[in-house]
């Protein structure tokens, strides 16, 4: 991990909802190869004895690739398997309450959408990444509330002002891909979650090297 961030720059992969695990760890270790640095793993409709089973296999998956696990919504989840961390969306809980269970050592990662007040009370309670999105159309999620370049420009600014060192990092997501990304890292993302955009590709490893190109020192 960078050590002047909270959470690593580069390339963010976020999974699909697929319930082949087998093709989901061989598609993490593609991305892997490509130069994503972290994976968080993200199921809506899994039926919850389902989805344990695979968050597992991915937690060790990743501890064994050297790869960041982290967990979307669910804290009691991301401690009960040890993951890295975990995201919490508006809906999720506080981030209080899953800093304390899960201790100063794990990532938290949060939602602020478009608005820059959410990001400004995540600094304040002790998160270590915001992120804003959908920046672009998502398919994923096409009901997503639309965040702008500028939106990343503000959460950037926000950051770097902070006390906070290592400072927060900023995350883009929604509808991202390798082709559109460079304008969101000139914005000031240090990180960009992909999901289709990797993991739909017809290259994993590929697209993996071509968005983490675009992090590296020029």
């Amino acid at each position: 991990m960078n050590s002047f961030l909270r959470f690593p720059k580069g390339l963010y992969g976020v999974t699909p909802e697929w319930d082949d695990t087998d093709k989901l760890l061989d598609a993490v270790s593609a991305a892997t190869r490509g130069g994503m640095v972290a994976l968080q793993w993200r199921r809506k409709t899994a039926l919850p004895e389902t989805g344990l089973i695979q968050a597992r296999r991915l937690a060790e998956h990743c501890r064994k690739l050297g790869l960041l696990f982290i967990v979307n919504d669910d804290w009691r989840l991301a401690a009960l398997i040890d993951a890295d961390g975990v995201h919490l969306g508006r809906e999720d809980g506080s981030i209080a309450q899953a800093r304390l269970a899960l201790g100063s050592e794990k990532i938290i990662g949060c939602s602020c959408y478009n608005q820059s007040a959410l990001a400004a009370q995540a600094l304040k309670a002790d998160v270590d990444y915001i992120a804003f999105g959908a920046i672009y159309p998502s398919r994923v999620k096409p009901e997503a509330i639309r965040a702008t370049l500028e939106d990343i420009r503000q959460g950037r600014a926000l950051v770097e002002a902070s006390l906070t060192r290592p400072r927060v990092a900023v995350v883009a997501i929604g509808g991202i891909t390798a082709d559109n990304a460079a304008p969101v890292v000139q914005a000031g993302a240090d990180s960009i979650a992909l999901i289709s955009g990797l993991f739909e590709s017809n290259d994993i490893q590929a697209t993996a090297a071509q968005c983490a190109a675009l992090f590296m020192s020029p």
